[in-house]
């Protein structure tokens, strides 16, 4: 397949680490084993990067925003660490029941990294493991991928009859061989 898209919009929680609900610590923040070396193949294809994370345990008062900077502090200098090229981390710490754009589904997050990036987001993709992931992406017209880490089987049961994701894969490593093989 071999594909580059003009940026690769992954989810956080559930996609790059384990979701054990809200994290509120970088103590207990860990990237999957296969995330790093799943992005940096990707990289290697020209590929880009930005996370687009809900994190609504803020406005909910669950997790401090400096403790969220440390997590994002962190995952910047991995992939720094390991040459992989991210653009931009982009947050909505929104709660659910005052949600704007910002939140996905909404799109947001995502016309800000269009802006400040110059980004096509026809040819980009959306990595991710909940309904709000494949909505947003598919509303954008991008590619989506599901991965079925995290919410991601659920999530796959839930879409069934409204949304095909692009493509389904078990975690963002086999994700990363089906575009570049």
């Amino acid at each position: 397949m071999k594909k580059s898209y003009d940026c690769i919009f992954l989810d956080r929680d559930g996609t790059l680490n384990p979701d054990p609900g809200y994290i509120s610590k970088l103590n207990d923040f860990k990237l999957f084993e296969f995330t790093i070396p799943a992005l940096k193949e990707l990289s290697m294809h020209g590929n880009r990067f930005c996370i687009m994370t809900n994190q609504s345990g803020v406005a909910r008062g669950l997790i401090h925003q400096q403790d969220l900077h440390a997590i994002h502090n962190f995952i910047k200098t991995e992939f720094k660490r390991h040459g992989i090229p991210l653009l931009g981390i982009y947050v909505c710490m929104e709660h659910p029941d005052n949600a704007t754009e910002r939140r996905k589904p909404g799109a947001g997050m995502f016309l800000e990294a269009k802006t400040e990036h110059g980004l096509d987001l026809i040819n980009c993709l959306m990595i991710g493991d909940s309904p709000a992931d494949i909505q947003v992406g598919d509303m954008l017209g991008m590619e989506t991928m599901l991965v079925l880490t995290g919410r991601g089987k659920q999530t796959k049961h839930k879409l069934q009859d409204v949304i095909s994701p692009t493509f389904t894969v078990s975690n963002i490593k086999e994700g990363s061989e089906l575009l570049i093989q």
